[in-house]
């Protein structure tokens, strides 16, 4: 299973549809809570939308790392922010990439995972 954390209802419906298409075990999530709760069920693979509102995700995604969890880890943000896609990295996050590649390849992402 695949769990994403995303409060924006058009990515949220994006990604659900896709992983519907694609056969694939998906969970979204909007709150920081959800996930912790979820991420008990060991998922795959874990996908941030570093604009949610809910929380700060690059902030989740540290305490994520620091607890020992290896699960791997993609994020999508708006290509014009640079810096916040860098803190995502360093806080340990594997992959970080503009929100219109993730839209453009969401198949192939979800299909990997």
């Amino acid at each position: 299973m695949i769990l994403a954390l995303v409060d924006d209802l058009f990515f949220s419906s994006k990604i659900t549809e896709t992983a519907k298409q694609l056969e694939c075990a998906l969970k979204v999530v909007t709150t920081r809570e959800a996930l912790l709760t979820e991420i008990d069920s060991h998922p795959e693979s874990l996908i941030f939308d570093l604009n949610c509102r809910s929380c700060e995700v690059v902030e989740l995604i540290g305490e994520i790392r620091r607890r020992g969890i290896g699960v791997p880890m993609m994020a999508f943000v708006s290509h014009v922010q640079t810096d916040l896609a860098r803190s995502a990295r360093e806080a340990g996050c594997d992959k970080v990439v503009p929100r219109s590649y993730f839209s453009a390849h969401l198949p192939e992402i979800l299909s990997t995972r």
